[in-house]
């Protein structure tokens, strides 16, 4: 059966049908629908069960508000569960499935749990734990992780059909929300140039206006806002996007908005969803009002919905929810619905108005249309199943006598309106209680501050709580014109537009209908349709002692998930302060969480996905190496050569040649991967103090010193030398592995700690390549190339020159992590092949030779220097290494310090770095441990050390080893065993961990 209405449906082609498919049945809408307008207009009531009661239940809402209608979406690879039917464009070959239940939607026996609803109080699922952990696990368990969750995940193993893509965008003004509000506030501010992007959620501009009438400078609201529109995407400095939604606001201005680019023609060409990354100097939120429902029993059960959602269908779609439509109220907005639907030919038995006067100039106009208006009446009860067959109308004073029982098919109720506050909430913006129109709405005296403490967010009309068409134009042009001028415009003097509209009586607030009813009655009256949230969930939370909101709403789960409160979120905080005797204000209001309404996971990946999800990273000479015959080694995202094997020659040869070369002539090593992040701002030193362990703020520019880095439980994370640009500017060095993580350990520490601080940090290490050219013969391949003095006394050791070497710009740094003669050559990346080509011909008369990471390691072996994750597991601290020199004893403090000064920390008892010899000059087996006397709780034999590098060292001829052992150094000369996994063991002495140059002549010369 069809309920769409013979005319009407401004947003709908009544010209052309298109098809869709419900629970594999073939229906039919137009183009412009949502599927939940189609859905209604085949009369299709029912489209799923409850959370955890299995109710049948209906549409409710018309928007992002909707907390029922949930469907899985697609087939295959485009299968999608969750997905709103009232946000969803309607395209031909849709295809719906309903959710959450089994065998069928009409037929459920999940059902069977609202008849013991009594037993699934609020909290019940906590309170099973409390039982013996197997009567749990095997009784409840179960049923419950089966019975858990709403829609199922995708099980197909086929990709995602579709792609996305992230946008990045820098603007003046933001205005989110493409109502009439937002309309005029982008009005406003975009008179003088300014740069302002507008976004709305829906794929239509104007918001409800053209659906609520009224009249905006002598004329409808439709035309206004097409002129409106029209003139605002003429002007060059003017973005507009629809179907693109605001999910998230964070601190500096930074906006992550959600666009729908093809859902409503899936298939198409270009991304299905775009993210939006925005920078806005200032943000306007114009993003309307939530209508909230009311409370009373039967209020979940189809056919039940909000008195605005009803006029929406109406007006916008041409379809209508019943024929006889009884109208539930406490203002005067839902008379609109109910002169809409009268206007439309359809029967409005009753308007139940639960304020004792009624209404003003709205309740005068629908009595004249001979619709019968009650006034201090509520809801008792509505009776039906699957669909609205009548209502019980009760006094709304004290226990609510029941009056008459009112024949009708469909239920539009209006518990007031509330701003929406989600995106001024999730920057640190307060609210305020309105007593007169009971909600919650910004307090412009505590708006979300940007970096420089000024306000940086501005609400427009509704969302300020101005809630008539003229208060809202007139608040969004203010805002639009505030907004423009933080960021240096200066407005133009134009007044708001003129507004005729009716004047509406003052609401009264109603929380529950009727207002004195029973607990049993209250039992099935529902705060939370989305989560299955009674009044007396709420109720019970404040008798058990859950009094914080906070704790209620997780008691409960009111408001929580993907509806994060939007209908919810007023009548549970005004039943939990009735329950506990306190006013709403000081009950407070729960935390709101981004995104504003879910968005897709592909979305939040955007291109990153296969070969892109984790990208092989690549130096500017990886090609070169390739050519050489290079044997490659992943070190964390980067591919860097293990070493260079000559034709018939081993790996282990061919390291053992490089290492030799390196030692008597000179080497060339591919440094490029090294993490390179510059610091810089006045309180740069002053921040690197605080992350290494020693003074760097006292480096001198052209200088640069070995650092340690600490988390704050005082263990080593990293190392790396760190470069004095200038008095303002330092370039640390960091593990290949480790840059992106060292990067946003800063980053993190800078946003949540030292936010105050002014200092800015880069990751750059991609933008250079840079070549060591190391050995006794270095300074000659350099010298031979020309253009730059890298003597001893020009550049010495642990000091950086730029300059110009052989025609390139060149940054050198005299750093070694070899021992020998070193040189780190640092060029801008497109010039890495060239000078690295230039280098090795200079170098070909020394017998230059490419060495890999394997070589590097023995050569820092033999010289005893740590390697981050060898030395290191994330329990070793720096004093174990040895590298008390490395901490300095004037700073006051750094991350890892206080750490470090706990007992257990400065226990002379720990593990500590040594060297390792074999008797026998054999290679120590990696990671193997040193035995000790006895057994421990296992039965195992005690520990004493562990081996954390281990190498043969063919500029010594024996096998060489570095590792830790209780009070190593202490312990000098003497023998201890490692176990093999043959189960034999391998003699081996304590050493200094200094294999090679313990002088350190040869890095010096």
């Amino acid at each position: 059966m069809s309920t769409r209405l013979a005319t009407g449906g401004r947003l709908t082609d009544r010209g052309t049908q298109i098809e869709f498919s419900f629970n594999g049945k073939r229906l039919k809408g137009h183009p412009g629908d949502t599927l939940a307008s189609a859905l209604l207009a085949n009369d299709q009531m029912l489209v799923g069960r409850s959370f955890k009661y299995h109710r049948p239940r209906g549409i409710v809402a018309s928007g992002p508000e909707e907390p029922n209608a949930l469907v899985g979406l697609g087939t295959g690879a485009r299968f999608e569960p969750n997905q709103r039917t009232t946000t969803t464009e309607l395209f031909d070959g849709l295809t719906a499935t309903s959710q959450n239940h089994w065998p069928s939607l009409e037929f459920d026996v999940g059902v069977v749990n609202n008849y013991v609803w009594r037993f699934l109080t609020a909290g019940f699922y906590y309170k099973m734990f409390i039982h013996p952990r197997p009567f749990w696990k095997h009784i409840y368990e179960p049923f419950i992780r089966q019975t858990a969750g709403l829609g199922k995940a995708p099980e197909t193993e086929a990709r995602d059909a579709d792609t996305y893509e992230h946008f990045h965008v820098h603007v003046d003004v933001l205005v989110v929300g493409g109502g009439v509000a937002g309309l005029q506030a982008a009005k406003a501010a975009a008179e003088q140039g300014t740069s302002v992007m507008v976004i709305e959620q829906t794929a239509h501009w104007g918001g409800r206006a053209p659906v609520d009438g009224g009249t905006i400078d002598g004329q409808s609201p439709e035309n206004w806002v097409n002129e409106t529109v029209q003139s605002l995407a003429n002007q060059e400095n003017v973005t507009l996007r629809s179907r693109t939604m605001a999910a998230g606001v964070f601190d500096h201005g930074y906006v992550v908005a959600y666009e729908r680019v093809a859902d409503h023609a899936p298939g198409s060409e270009g991304p299905r969803h775009r993210l939006w990354r925005i920078r806005a100097r200032q943000i306007v939120t114009a993003t309307g009002a939530i209508e909230r429902p009311l409370s009373f029993a039967g209020n979940d059960i189809p056919g039940v919905m909000l008195a605005s959602a009803v006029r929406d269908y109406v007006v916008n779609w041409g379809v209508s929810v019943g024929d006889r439509t009884v109208v539930v109220t406490n203002n005067d907005d839902a008379y609109r619905t109910a002169i809409t639907m009268k206007n439309a030919g359809l029967t409005v038995p009753a308007i139940l108005d639960a304020r004792p006067a009624g209404g003003g100039a709205l309740m005068a106009e629908a009595r004249a249309l001979g619709i019968r208006v009650e006034t201090g009446r509520g809801i008792a009860k509505v009776k039906g199943g699957k669909r609205v067959t009548g209502v019980v109308m009760c006094d709304q004073a004290g226990e609510g006598a029941m009056l008459e029982e009112i024949a009708c098919d469909a239920v539009a109720m209006s518990g007031g309106w509330s701003p929406v506050v989600h995106l001024w909430s999730h920057c640190g913006g307060k609210l305020i209680w309105d007593d007169a129109q009971a909600f919650f709405r910004p307090d412009p005296d505590r708006a979300p501050t940007g970096q420089d403490g000024a306000p940086m967010v501005v609400t427009a009309g509704s969302a300020s709580g101005a809630m008539n068409l003229k208060t809202v134009l007139q608040d969004s042009d203010m805002a639009g014109k505030t907004a423009l001028k933080r960021v240096g415009g200066r407005p133009a003097d134009s007044a708001a537009p003129l507004v005729d509209t009716q004047d509406e009586a003052a609401l009264e607030p109603v929380w529950l209908m009727p207002q004195g009813a029973r607990y049993a009655l209250r039992g099935k009256a529902w705060l939370d349709y989305q989560n299955d949230v009674k009044v007396s969930d709420v109720q019970l939370a404040a008798c058990e002692g859950y009094e914080s909101v906070e704790h209620t709403k997780r008691y409960t789960t009111l408001g929580m998930a993907s509806d994060q409160g939007k209908l919810s979120n007023i009548n549970g905080l005004a039943v939990l302060s009735d329950a506990l005797g306190e006013p709403i204000p000081q009950v407070g209001t729960t935390t709101f969480r981004p995104p504003y309404t879910p968005i897709s996971l592909g979305a939040i990946a955007g291109e990153a996905r296969g070969k892109v999800f984790q990208p092989i990273r690549r130096t500017p000479m990886h090609a070169w190496h390739e050519a050489q015959g290079a044997k490659w080694e992943p070190v964390g995202h980067w591919r860097r050569p293990y070493c260079y094997p000559k034709a018939g020659e081993t790996a282990e040869a061919a390291v053992h040649r490089e290492v030799r070369a390196v030692r008597n002539s000179v080497g060339m090593l591919d440094a490029s991967t090294l993490g390179k992040i510059i610091v810089k701002g006045p309180d740069a030193g002053r921040f690197l103090d605080m992350l290494y362990t020693n003074m760097m703020s006292t480096l001198k520019p052209g200088k640069c010193r070995y650092g340690l880095m600490c988390t704050e439980n005082g263990f080593l994370t990293d190392d790396g030398v760190v470069a004095r640009i200038d008095e303002d500017t330092f370039l640390c060095h960091t593990t290949t592995g480790g840059a992106d993580r060292i990067h946003a350990h800063m980053e993190d520490w800078l946003q949540c700690e030292w936010w105050y601080w002014q200092v800015y940090t880069a990751n750059v290490t991609e933008q250079y390549a840079q070549i060591a050219v190391v050995g006794p013969k270095a300074r000659k391949v350099l010298e031979k190339l020309g253009g730059m003095d890298v003597s001893k006394e020009t550049l010495p050791f642990m000091e950086w020159k730029d300059g110009t070497l052989g025609g390139f710009p060149v940054r050198i740094y005299r750093i070694s992590f070899s021992g020998e003669l070193s040189y780190e050559i640092a060029v801008p990346a497109n010039m890495g092949q060239a000078l690295w080509d230039k280098l090795f011909e200079a170098g070909r008369e020394f017998d230059v030779t490419p060495y890999g990471t394997e070589g590097l390691h023995v050569l820092r072996a033999e010289k005893g220097f740590i390697m981050i994750g060898d030395e290191t597991d994330g329990t070793v601290i720096p004093q174990d290494l040895g590298l008390n020199w490395a901490i300095s004893k004037k700073k006051e403090d750094f991350l890892g310090k206080r750490a470090q000064e706990r007992s257990h920390m400065a226990d002379p008892n720990r593990w500590k770095l040594v060297g390792l010899e074999t008797l026998d000059g054999s290679v120590l087996p990696d990671g193997s441990y040193a035995v000790a006397e006895g057994v421990n709780a296992n039965g195992q034999r005690n520990t004493q050390g562990r081996v954390t590098s281990t190498y043969y060292s063919p500029t010594l001829n024996r096998g060489i080893a570095m590792g830790l052992v209780h009070r190593g150094p202490d312990r000098m000369g003497e023998v201890i065993e490692f176990n093999t996994v043959e189960g034999a063991t391998i003699k081996a002495k304590i050493v200094s961990p200094v294999f090679y140059d313990p002088e350190g002549e040869k890095q010096n010369v």
